[in-house]
């Protein structure tokens, strides 16, 4: 009885934990489908159909479709991912940065995790600044995605952007201590299994109408299959 007590707590943190990055996820994908104030969804959609193929499908995929629909969380964790890996290597380079994270302890990766939030700020509000000013320009047909360009629609859809970044940061951080997991990875993977079907979808349509082979088809099946048993192998 006494050694099932500690297993029965075990369980119920356990159950804790999936619940939490459950409702992480389920509110991670609400987000994905509030569009940023000013846009028209139904052009937006057009726009992006007409980009099909291109670098712009990858960065969708990630993101679970909210770039598509220029949601709230349509730059997603990139600006994040990007800091962190600017950081790292900066702290090869600078001095005081690598003293930091190789003598800080705790306090130097604080102070470090405090910078890349700074340095994601800076990277967002750039990326969200350029998308607004090129969407701005941007009609399908007579139609103009946004409904009314101007610089309220700048800032509105640039401080949108960047605190749905933000957000998501934060809720990745919460995943990690109280979900399971590394939270950011589980947003990413949240976002690419989103987009799994749609992307099927489309393969099997294009061998249906005959623009992909068979074999061509079965072998991105199989190469699939393979690199996702690699990846849960290591």
């Amino acid at each position: 009885m006494a050694t099932a007590l500690p297993d029965l707590g075990k369980m119920t943190e356990l159950r804790q934990r999936l619940l939490f990055l459950l409702g992480a996820l389920v509110v991670f994908r609400i987000g994905t489908h509030i569009p940023v104030p000013g846009i028209d969804p139904h052009a937006m959609a057009q726009l992006f159909d007409q980009q099909r193929g291109t670098i712009l499908d990858m960065f969708n995929m990630f993101s679970g479709g909210a770039l598509r629909r220029l949601s709230v969380f349509a730059l997603g964790v990139m600006p994040y991912i990007s800091a962190s890996i600017i950081l790292q290597l900066m702290s090869m380079v600078v001095p005081s940065l690598e003293q930091l994270r190789k003598e800080g302890g705790a306090a130097g990766r604080h102070t470090l995790t405090r910078y890349t939030r700074y340095l994601t700020v800076v990277l967002a509000a750039f990326q969200a600044i350029g998308v607004s000013v090129a969407l701005q320009s941007q009609t399908v047909g007579s139609t103009s995605v946004v409904i009314a360009p101007g610089i309220g629609f700048l800032m509105t859809a640039a401080v949108t952007l960047v605190a749905g970044t933000m957000f998501l940061v934060w809720l990745g951080e919460q995943v990690t201590e109280r979900g399971i997991g590394n939270g950011i990875s589980m947003l990413i993977f949240a976002g690419i299994v989103a987009g799994l079907p749609h992307a099927v979808g489309g393969t099997l349509e294009l061998a249906r109408t005959g623009e992909l082979h068979v074999m061509l088809v079965l072998f991105l099946l199989a190469l699939t299959v393979m690199v996702t048993g690699f990846v849960v192998f290591v």
